[in-house]
Protein backbone atom coordinates (compact mmCIF):
# COMPACT_ATOMS: atom_id res chain seq x y z
CA UNK A 1 0.00 0.00 0.00
CA UNK A 2 1.51 3.48 -1.10
CA UNK A 3 0.38 6.73 -0.77
CA UNK A 4 -1.24 9.67 -2.26
CA UNK A 5 1.35 12.55 -3.32
CA UNK A 6 0.90 15.92 -4.75
CA UNK A 7 3.58 18.02 -6.46
CA UNK A 8 2.98 21.56 -6.20
CA UNK A 9 5.21 23.42 -8.83
CA UNK A 10 5.70 20.28 -10.76
CA UNK A 11 6.33 22.60 -14.17
CA UNK A 12 9.77 24.47 -12.41
CA UNK A 13 13.32 23.32 -11.59
CA UNK A 14 12.75 22.06 -8.59
CA UNK A 15 9.17 20.30 -8.76
CA UNK A 16 10.51 18.48 -11.98
CA UNK A 17 13.42 17.12 -10.19
CA UNK A 18 11.25 16.08 -7.22
CA UNK A 19 8.74 14.02 -9.65
CA UNK A 20 12.49 12.23 -10.74
CA UNK A 21 13.55 12.11 -7.76
CA UNK A 22 10.38 10.42 -6.62
CA UNK A 23 10.86 7.78 -9.49
CA UNK A 24 14.32 7.18 -8.76
CA UNK A 25 14.40 6.56 -5.30
CA UNK A 26 11.02 4.38 -6.05
CA UNK A 27 8.71 6.10 -3.54
CA UNK A 28 5.47 4.24 -2.80
CA UNK A 29 2.74 5.79 -4.68
CA UNK A 30 -0.57 4.81 -5.29
CA UNK A 31 -1.01 8.18 -7.11
CA UNK A 32 -0.04 10.94 -7.96
CA UNK A 33 -1.37 14.41 -9.38
CA UNK A 34 1.15 17.38 -9.89
CA UNK A 35 0.03 21.45 -9.76
CA UNK A 36 1.14 24.57 -10.98
CA UNK A 37 -0.56 27.68 -11.88
CA UNK A 38 -3.10 28.04 -14.23
CA UNK A 39 -1.37 29.41 -17.27
CA UNK A 40 0.55 25.89 -17.26
CA UNK A 41 -3.13 23.93 -17.17
CA UNK A 42 -2.57 20.34 -19.22
CA UNK A 43 1.14 21.28 -19.63
CA UNK A 44 2.99 17.66 -19.93
CA UNK A 45 5.50 16.26 -16.87
CA UNK A 46 7.14 13.01 -16.95
CA UNK A 47 6.91 10.96 -14.31
CA UNK A 48 9.32 7.56 -14.77
CA UNK A 49 7.63 5.92 -17.85
CA UNK A 50 4.40 7.94 -17.72
CA UNK A 51 3.45 11.14 -18.64
CA UNK A 52 1.04 13.31 -16.01
CA UNK A 53 -0.72 16.74 -17.29
CA UNK A 54 -0.71 19.75 -14.95
CA UNK A 55 -4.01 20.50 -12.80
CA UNK A 56 -4.64 23.69 -11.85
CA UNK A 57 -3.86 24.57 -8.07
CA UNK A 58 -6.77 26.83 -7.93
CA UNK A 59 -9.51 24.26 -8.78
CA UNK A 60 -7.21 21.23 -6.70
CA UNK A 61 -8.91 19.30 -3.69
CA UNK A 62 -6.73 18.15 -1.36
CA UNK A 63 -9.11 16.24 0.21
CA UNK A 64 -7.97 12.52 0.52
CA UNK A 65 -4.42 12.69 -0.32
CA UNK A 66 -1.66 11.94 2.18
CA UNK A 67 1.76 14.18 1.20
CA UNK A 68 2.49 17.38 -0.86
CA UNK A 69 5.86 18.50 -1.90
CA UNK A 70 5.50 22.17 -2.23
CA UNK A 71 7.63 23.73 -4.84
CA UNK A 72 5.39 26.72 -5.73
CA UNK A 73 7.48 30.27 -3.72
CA UNK A 74 6.25 32.06 -0.69
CA UNK A 75 3.24 34.04 -1.99
CA UNK A 76 1.42 30.94 -3.50
CA UNK A 77 2.50 28.37 -0.34
CA UNK A 78 0.66 31.10 2.11
CA UNK A 79 -2.27 30.59 0.13
CA UNK A 80 -2.22 26.57 -0.80
CA UNK A 81 -0.25 25.04 1.97
CA UNK A 82 -3.15 26.18 4.94
CA UNK A 83 -5.99 24.44 2.89
CA UNK A 84 -3.92 20.94 2.50
CA UNK A 85 -2.74 20.99 5.69
CA UNK A 86 -6.76 21.65 6.51
CA UNK A 87 -7.70 18.87 4.13
CA UNK A 88 -5.19 16.18 6.10
CA UNK A 89 -2.38 16.32 3.56
CA UNK A 90 0.91 16.84 4.90
CA UNK A 91 2.62 19.45 3.17
CA UNK A 92 6.74 19.56 2.72
CA UNK A 93 7.66 23.45 1.91
CA UNK A 94 10.49 23.97 -0.11
CA UNK A 95 10.23 27.50 0.32
CA UNK A 96 11.10 30.19 3.23
CA UNK A 97 7.61 31.17 4.72
CA UNK A 98 7.65 28.24 7.40
CA UNK A 99 11.22 27.54 8.09
CA UNK A 100 11.28 29.62 11.33
CA UNK A 101 7.83 28.89 12.48
CA UNK A 102 8.72 27.59 16.06
CA UNK A 103 5.79 25.51 15.65
CA UNK A 104 6.71 23.89 12.19
CA UNK A 105 9.51 21.68 11.75
CA UNK A 106 12.70 22.40 9.73
CA UNK A 107 14.19 19.23 8.55
CA UNK A 108 17.52 17.55 7.32
CA UNK A 109 17.01 13.91 7.65
CA UNK A 110 20.25 13.13 8.12
CA UNK A 111 20.73 15.50 11.36
CA UNK A 112 17.35 16.60 13.00
CA UNK A 113 15.39 13.16 12.15
CA UNK A 114 13.23 13.36 15.53
CA UNK A 115 11.54 16.19 14.91
CA UNK A 116 9.55 14.77 12.47
CA UNK A 117 7.09 14.35 14.89
CA UNK A 118 6.36 18.26 15.21
CA UNK A 119 4.70 18.23 12.11
CA UNK A 120 1.26 17.65 13.74
CA UNK A 121 0.84 21.06 15.23
CA UNK A 122 0.20 22.45 11.76
CA UNK A 123 0.63 19.32 9.05
CA UNK A 124 3.55 21.51 8.03
CA UNK A 125 7.13 20.16 7.40
CA UNK A 126 9.07 23.22 6.38
CA UNK A 127 12.41 22.37 4.38
CA UNK A 128 15.83 24.59 4.38
CA UNK A 129 17.50 26.85 1.82
CA UNK A 130 19.75 25.30 -0.73
CA UNK A 131 22.98 26.39 1.11
CA UNK A 132 22.38 25.45 4.57
CA UNK A 133 21.12 22.22 3.88
CA UNK A 134 24.44 20.87 2.06
CA UNK A 135 26.59 22.59 5.29
CA UNK A 136 24.52 21.23 8.00
CA UNK A 137 24.63 17.92 6.77
CA UNK A 138 28.85 18.29 7.03
CA UNK A 139 28.68 19.66 10.55
CA UNK A 140 26.19 17.56 12.60
CA UNK A 141 28.75 14.10 13.01
CA UNK A 142 31.38 17.12 13.98
CA UNK A 143 29.53 18.50 16.31
CA UNK A 144 28.39 15.22 17.85
CA UNK A 145 32.48 14.38 18.53
CA UNK A 146 33.64 18.04 19.38
CA UNK A 147 31.15 20.59 20.24
CA UNK A 148 31.10 23.32 17.33
CA UNK A 149 31.55 26.59 18.84
CA UNK A 150 31.78 29.04 15.56
CA UNK A 151 31.29 28.76 11.38
CA UNK A 152 32.88 30.68 8.78
CA UNK A 153 31.29 29.86 5.47
CA UNK A 154 31.57 31.49 2.45
CA UNK A 155 29.32 30.43 -0.42
CA UNK A 156 29.90 30.02 -4.20
CA UNK A 157 25.74 29.22 -5.55
CA UNK A 158 25.11 28.10 -8.95
CA UNK A 159 22.49 30.42 -11.15
CA UNK A 160 20.08 27.35 -10.17
CA UNK A 161 19.10 28.72 -6.96
CA UNK A 162 17.28 31.48 -8.86
CA UNK A 163 15.47 29.68 -10.77
CA UNK A 164 14.93 29.15 -15.03
CA UNK A 165 15.21 32.70 -15.00
CA UNK A 166 19.33 32.51 -13.58
CA UNK A 167 19.86 29.74 -15.60
CA UNK A 168 18.54 31.37 -18.83
CA UNK A 169 20.48 34.64 -18.41
CA UNK A 170 23.47 33.01 -17.38
CA UNK A 171 23.33 31.16 -20.59
CA UNK A 172 22.03 34.55 -22.59
CA UNK A 173 25.18 36.57 -21.61
CA UNK A 174 27.78 33.90 -21.95
CA UNK A 175 26.50 34.02 -25.74
CA UNK A 176 26.54 37.43 -25.67
CA UNK A 177 29.63 38.02 -24.82
CA UNK A 178 30.84 35.66 -28.72
CA UNK A 179 27.81 36.96 -30.85
CA UNK A 180 28.10 41.00 -31.69
CA UNK A 181 24.83 42.23 -31.23
CA UNK A 182 23.63 39.92 -28.65
CA UNK A 183 24.69 41.66 -25.91
CA UNK A 184 22.34 40.51 -22.67
CA UNK A 185 22.08 43.28 -19.95
CA UNK A 186 21.47 42.30 -16.16
CA UNK A 187 17.81 41.46 -15.79
CA UNK A 188 17.53 38.70 -12.81
CA UNK A 189 20.78 39.49 -11.07
CA UNK A 190 22.26 42.75 -9.94
CA UNK A 191 25.14 42.64 -12.33
CA UNK A 192 26.21 40.22 -14.76
CA UNK A 193 26.38 36.94 -14.03
CA UNK A 194 28.84 35.77 -16.88
CA UNK A 195 32.19 35.61 -16.32
CA UNK A 196 31.62 37.27 -13.14
CA UNK A 197 31.14 36.64 -9.34
CA UNK A 198 28.31 38.60 -6.97
CA UNK A 199 28.82 38.97 -3.69
CA UNK A 200 24.96 39.44 -3.13
CA UNK A 201 22.12 36.43 -3.33
CA UNK A 202 18.27 38.19 -1.65
CA UNK A 203 17.94 41.96 -0.49
CA UNK A 204 20.17 43.51 1.72
CA UNK A 205 19.55 43.74 5.82
CA UNK A 206 20.03 46.30 8.13
CA UNK A 207 23.37 45.28 9.60
CA UNK A 208 24.52 44.64 5.72
CA UNK A 209 24.22 40.98 5.50
CA UNK A 210 22.00 39.74 3.06
CA UNK A 211 18.99 37.67 3.67
CA UNK A 212 20.58 34.57 2.17
CA UNK A 213 23.19 34.80 4.72
CA UNK A 214 21.00 35.48 7.82
CA UNK A 215 18.73 32.19 6.62
CA UNK A 216 22.27 30.06 7.06
CA UNK A 217 22.35 31.55 10.44
CA UNK A 218 19.27 30.98 11.59
CA UNK A 219 18.53 27.95 10.37
CA UNK A 220 21.86 26.62 11.08
CA UNK A 221 20.99 26.76 15.10
CA UNK A 222 17.13 25.42 14.08
CA UNK A 223 18.32 22.53 13.05
CA UNK A 224 21.25 22.16 14.70
CA UNK A 225 22.55 23.69 17.48
CA UNK A 226 21.26 27.29 18.65
CA UNK A 227 24.70 27.90 20.61
CA UNK A 228 26.43 27.64 17.65
CA UNK A 229 27.57 31.05 16.42
CA UNK A 230 27.47 31.18 12.30
CA UNK A 231 28.78 34.14 9.80
CA UNK A 232 28.37 34.05 6.03
CA UNK A 233 29.33 35.27 2.82
CA UNK A 234 26.93 34.58 0.05
CA UNK A 235 28.36 34.66 -3.59
CA UNK A 236 26.33 33.77 -6.99
CA UNK A 237 28.71 32.70 -9.59
CA UNK A 238 28.45 31.59 -13.07
CA UNK A 239 27.88 27.99 -12.53
CA UNK A 240 24.77 26.55 -13.93
CA UNK A 241 23.69 23.44 -10.77
CA UNK A 242 26.01 22.96 -7.56
CA UNK A 243 26.27 25.10 -4.57
CA UNK A 244 30.37 24.92 -3.62
CA UNK A 245 31.16 25.97 0.03
CA UNK A 246 34.33 27.16 1.64
CA UNK A 247 33.87 26.10 5.85
CA UNK A 248 35.77 27.21 8.55
CA UNK A 249 34.73 25.45 11.58
CA UNK A 250 36.06 25.96 15.41
CA UNK A 251 35.51 23.67 17.82
CA UNK A 252 34.99 23.22 21.86
CA UNK A 253 37.77 20.31 21.67
CA UNK A 254 40.54 19.35 19.23
CA UNK A 255 39.33 17.50 16.59
CA UNK A 256 41.99 16.27 14.68
CA UNK A 257 41.51 16.41 10.54
CA UNK A 258 42.55 12.21 10.09
CA UNK A 259 39.76 11.80 12.99
CA UNK A 260 37.54 14.39 11.07
CA UNK A 261 38.25 12.59 7.81
CA UNK A 262 37.36 9.51 9.02
CA UNK A 263 33.74 10.38 10.55
CA UNK A 264 32.59 12.00 7.65
CA UNK A 265 33.26 9.07 5.60
CA UNK A 266 31.21 7.36 7.88
CA UNK A 267 28.62 9.93 8.09
CA UNK A 268 24.98 9.62 6.52
CA UNK A 269 24.75 11.35 3.04
CA UNK A 270 28.28 12.37 2.47
CA UNK A 271 31.15 11.39 0.11
CA UNK A 272 34.66 12.02 0.86
CA UNK A 273 36.66 12.77 -2.00
CA UNK A 274 40.15 14.56 -0.47
CA UNK A 275 43.26 13.61 -2.08
CA UNK A 276 46.29 15.84 -1.42
CA UNK A 277 46.82 15.64 -4.99
CA UNK A 278 45.64 18.16 -8.55
CA UNK A 279 42.07 17.42 -9.45
CA UNK A 280 41.95 15.04 -5.61
CA UNK A 281 38.38 16.96 -4.65
CA UNK A 282 34.99 17.70 -5.95
CA UNK A 283 33.51 20.50 -7.81
CA UNK A 284 30.25 21.33 -8.63
CA UNK A 285 30.25 19.89 -12.67
CA UNK A 286 30.96 16.63 -10.85
CA UNK A 287 28.35 16.78 -8.32
CA UNK A 288 25.64 17.12 -10.37
CA UNK A 289 22.71 14.36 -10.47
CA UNK A 290 24.00 12.94 -7.41
CA UNK A 291 22.34 12.58 -4.03
CA UNK A 292 25.30 13.08 -1.97
CA UNK A 293 27.13 15.93 -0.29
CA UNK A 294 30.86 15.82 -1.14
CA UNK A 295 33.43 17.09 1.36
CA UNK A 296 37.06 18.11 0.23
CA UNK A 297 39.93 19.73 1.46
CA UNK A 298 39.94 18.55 5.19
CA UNK A 299 42.93 20.19 6.92
CA UNK A 300 43.46 21.57 10.18
CA UNK A 301 43.33 25.32 10.86
CA UNK A 302 46.54 26.45 13.05
CA UNK A 303 45.15 29.83 13.61
CA UNK A 304 43.01 28.87 15.76
CA UNK A 305 43.18 26.22 18.79
CA UNK A 306 40.89 24.37 17.69
CA UNK A 307 39.77 24.56 13.99
CA UNK A 308 39.19 23.18 10.59
CA UNK A 309 38.60 23.72 7.23
CA UNK A 310 36.66 21.94 4.72
CA UNK A 311 35.14 22.36 1.06
CA UNK A 312 31.40 21.06 0.72
CA UNK A 313 29.72 20.29 -2.71
CA UNK A 314 26.04 19.53 -3.55
CA UNK A 315 24.00 19.34 -6.53
CA UNK A 316 21.55 22.71 -4.97
CA UNK A 317 18.11 20.98 -6.79
CA UNK A 318 18.76 17.60 -5.02
CA UNK A 319 20.12 17.96 -1.84
CA UNK A 320 19.28 21.24 -1.57
CA UNK A 321 15.72 21.00 -2.20
CA UNK A 322 14.08 18.21 -4.29
CA UNK A 323 16.11 15.62 -2.74
CA UNK A 324 15.72 16.60 0.66
CA UNK A 325 11.78 17.02 0.35
CA UNK A 326 11.19 13.84 -0.59
CA UNK A 327 13.62 12.18 2.15
CA UNK A 328 11.32 14.08 4.74
CA UNK A 329 8.23 12.17 2.90
CA UNK A 330 10.66 9.18 3.29
CA UNK A 331 10.94 9.64 6.55
CA UNK A 332 7.36 10.87 7.47
CA UNK A 333 6.54 7.92 5.98
CA UNK A 334 8.94 5.16 7.98
CA UNK A 335 8.16 6.88 11.36
CA UNK A 336 4.50 8.35 11.31
CA UNK A 337 2.30 7.21 8.38
CA UNK A 338 3.77 3.91 7.79
CA UNK A 339 1.73 2.69 4.61
CA UNK A 340 4.46 2.34 2.08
Amino acid sequence: MGYKVVVAGATGNVGREMLNILDERQFPIDEIAVLASRRSQGTEVSFGDKTLKIKDIEQFDWTGWDIALFAIGSDATKIHAPKAAAAGCVVIDNSSLYRYDPDIPLIVPEVNPDAIHGYKKKNIIANPNCSTAQMVVALKPLHDRARIKRVVVSTYQSVSGAGKEGMDELWDQTKGMYVPGQEKEPKKFQKQIAFNVIPQIDVFMEDGSTKEEWKMVAETKKIVDTSIKVTATCVRVPVFVGHSESINIEFEDFLDEDEARDILREAPGILVVDKREPGGYTTPVECVGDFATFISRIRQDSTIENGLNLWCVSDNLRKGAALNAVQIAELLGNRVLKKG
